[in-house]
């Protein structure tokens, strides 16, 4: 008997080895995927930087490992900056424009003809600025500065895994090695430089400190020419530390530098000039410093080595690449399979370093500056839902709380307008006063948004705290969007517009009516809001379920749908920009939808529309639309699409609109999520993806689409 418990407890001992290898077998080698796509280059794309971040800060270096050459960006989420407005002016002078709206006299926020100057300033304030800039002053062998075309041998390696740019490179034959890395949760750089110029005296660092400019868009924020507009004061100083204390404006923050070993501080020369300079011992070869950008009312005066540092990055980054949702694309034959996950990968990377922080962020992250810097509320679906998808919802919990802290400004919005509920804006800052224009005034399509945010955050945590966390929220939106739509007795139906500004931004909003994909969204939004009484045990609302089932149907053509209602020449005059209607099915789950209707109609738009006229997150919505239609194969061909508007640089910085463009980046991880994880009624796994030799994918950890 013993002899058989032993035989017993053997095999039992060689079954438990064998499942768990075959568990362990069939998990993915997240750091080799991660590592096939470190990025390498040998020289500065001038307006690509490589970046380190924690997704609230972010520093972009160029091939020195600082700010050297080109004058990239340190941004936070925090820095925000407004100019003095107009001599004379103040807020209460400005006022709305009246537009008849469905028998109400509803005031817009377009610009005021009268205070065309005041009006330009609240488009522009308040706008993000540029805290500084970290560079090396490197001397030649003569006592002369050295230029860019003095750099041999260069070489730049961005580990993705840990977080840290390696920069080499040769002055005049001699080596010069740089780290950087960014700490995971402050807004704290950290530096380690090694090189035989510091032994010569050949090495320092500069901290220079620029005033905002007025450009919408720039790619280097900030200006050095205004020297006077702005002041830089020492704060604390000793032999391992230096405080700067900045004002600009209204605005005061402070930048502190902290070293290892010995060093001089070399203070600005000139009259005006913000320009400090860190002066290494000539004793030593390495140099390792930290710099310090924080809000006068933060603390400034703990301290992290750089070592720590850079320690704490790599400890940060393998728990972010071992969290959540992984897929692995080295098994499939498609040509193309490495740099669809080439994209995959670096998107993390960009959108973990960007795109982490306390407000949504802008289109280009906190690399540089788009529409001032401003974040687009109706954009916030396409930056940030791929959080949800690949279980890191924390990420994307972190700057939604944007809606409970707009909600009462929001509801003030409605309220002046006639409406009940909340109107969500359309292009802020960190306050909530809109940018005045015709189509931040009537676009709409932003609206849903929170509705579809907090039934995501539902599905991945089904309790009461969810619940009580979006309620309110959940409820003020319905009852504004149950309230905008417009009652025509005529036809006993509920429409939406005019005025009305849809997704795609390029027809008549005084004329535009029921745009299809808003007509899915208001189904969708007011279906989902009602599911969420029932959820608090609340009685229905009688006037969302009565727009829900009185709503106009999306509208159709020749059996096709189309843009909105009455369209004219829709597949040759407006067969550009946004296909939006194409969302409705596939962002979306179809609330409305004739799904053979919306097959044709998709075959249509892939036909007709002008590729080379659209955005970035249109290759995704189409790749969603294709997945949830059953055409895998067409759904991998739009995350490939050729179209210049879609493409990633070497470091994963995306096109689509003004460069980079993030939304890009988000809808590509959204899509990819998608067609790995499934949505509402798929099978299987992979289901997006072709069933062939072609696209064997490897996936784990996603959470399926709504």
């Amino acid at each position: 008997m013993k002899k058989y418990i032993h035989w017993f407890f053997a095999l039992s001992l060689s079954l438990c080895f064998f499942f768990e290898f075959e568990v362990r077998a069939d998990k993915i080698d997240r750091k080799s995927v991660v590592a096939r796509h470190k990025v390498v280059i040998h020289a500065t794309i001038p307006n690509s930087p490589a970046q380190v971040g924690n997704g609230s800060f972010a520093f972009g270096v160029d091939i020195t490992g600082l700010q050297t050459f080109f004058p990239f960006n340190t941004m936070a989420d925090w820095s925000w900056h407004s100019f003095p407005m107009p001599d004379g002016s103040k807020l209460e002078d400005y006022k709305p424009t009246i537009i008849e709206t469905c028998g109400r006299q509803v005031p817009y926020l377009y610009p005021d003809p009268e205070h065309p100057e005041l009006s330009s300033w609240m488009a522009a304030n308040p706008h993000r600025f540029n805290l500084g800039r970290i560079g090396f002053r490197l001397l030649k062998e003569d006592g002369t500065e050295a230029k860019l075309e003095d750099m041999q041998d260069a070489r730049q390696e961005l580990d993705l895994w840990t977080g840290i740019i390696q920069s080499e490179f040769l002055l005049q034959g001699v080596p010069v090695t740089v780290l950087t890395a960014c700490h995971p949760d402050r807004d704290l750089l950290g530096v380690r430089v090694e090189s035989d110029l510091i032994r010569q005296g050949r090495l320092s660092i500069f901290l220079d400190f620029p005033y905002p400019n007025q450009a919408q868009f720039a790619d280097y924020v900030g200006t050095y020419d205004q020297p006077q507009s702005h002041s830089s004061s020492v704060g604390l100083q000793t032999d391992r530390c230096l405080q700067i204390f900045r004002r600009m404006d209204r605005v005061n923050y402070v930048s502190t530098l902290h070293w290892e070993s010995k060093a001089d501080i070399l203070m600005p020369q000139t009259n005006g000039s913000h320009r400090f300079y860190l002066l290494p011992g000539v004793e030593q070869e390495i140099f390792e410093f930290t710099c310090f950008f924080s809000q006068l009312d933060k603390n400034i005066d703990s301290v992290v080595s750089p070592s720590a540092l850079f320690e704490q990055s790599r400890r940060a980054w393998a728990a972010f690449w071992n969290s959540g949702a992984a897929v692995d694309f080295s098994e499939c034959t498609d040509s193309r399979w490495k740099e669809l996950e080439r994209r995959v990968v670096l998107s993390q990377y960009l959108l973990r370093v960007n795109e982490a922080g306390k407000l949504p962020p802008q289109e280009s992250g906190l690399v540089n500056n788009g529409w001032f810097g401003r974040h687009h509320f109706e954009m916030v679906w396409w930056h940030g839902v791929h959080y949800g998808q690949w279980n890191r919802w924390s990420f994307f919990d972190r700057y939604l709380k944007v809606y409970r802290q707009f909600l009462p400004t929001s509801q003030a919005r409605a309220l002046s307008q006639g409406y009940k509920g909340a109107r969500w804006p359309k292009c802020t800052a960190d306050i909530d006063r809109d940018w005045p224009h015709p189509i931040h005034a009537t676009l709409i399509w932003q609206q849903p948004h929170p509705i579809y945010f907090a039934e995501m955050d539902y599905r991945l945590h089904p309790n009461q705290k969810t619940l009580d966390k979006w309620k309110d929220i959940v409820f003020s939106t319905a009852d504004f969007m149950a309230d905008y739509a417009c009652y025509q007795p005529e036809k006993d139906r509920f429409v939406l517009g005019p005025p009305l500004y849809i997704v795609s931004e390029n027809t008549d909003n005084r004329t535009t009516l029921n745009p299809a994909f808003e007509l899915g969204y208001w189904r969708y939004g007011l279906r989902v809001a009602s599911e969420w009484r029932k959820r608090l045990s609340l009685p229905p609302e009688a006037r969302w379920i009565q727009v829900m089932e009185k709503l106009a149907p999306l509208p159709v053509q020749e059996c096709l749908y189309v843009t909105h209602e009455d369209i004219q020449q829709m597949w040759t005059k407006y067969n550009f920009e946004h296909p939006a209607l194409t969302g409705v099915l596939g962002m979306l789950p179809g609330d409305g939808v004739d799904r053979e209707i919306f097959t044709h109609t998709l075959e249509r738009v892939c036909e007709t529309w002008n590729f080379n006229r659209t955005w970035g997150w249109d290759f995704p919505m189409l790749a969603m639309a294709a997945a949830r239609s059953g055409n895998s194969e067409l759904a991998v061909d739009m995350l490939l699409h050729p179209a210049p508007g879609f493409q990633f640089d070497p470091h994963g910085l995306a096109t689509g609109g003004p460069f980079p463009y993030f939304p890009s980046n988000g809808g590509l991880l959204a899509a990819i999520g998608m067609m790995c994880g499934g949505w509402d009624g798929s099978e299987g796994d992979n289901p997006g993806f072709p069933k062939n030799e072609l696209w064997k994918v490897k996936s784990e950890g996603f959470a399926p689409l709504q």
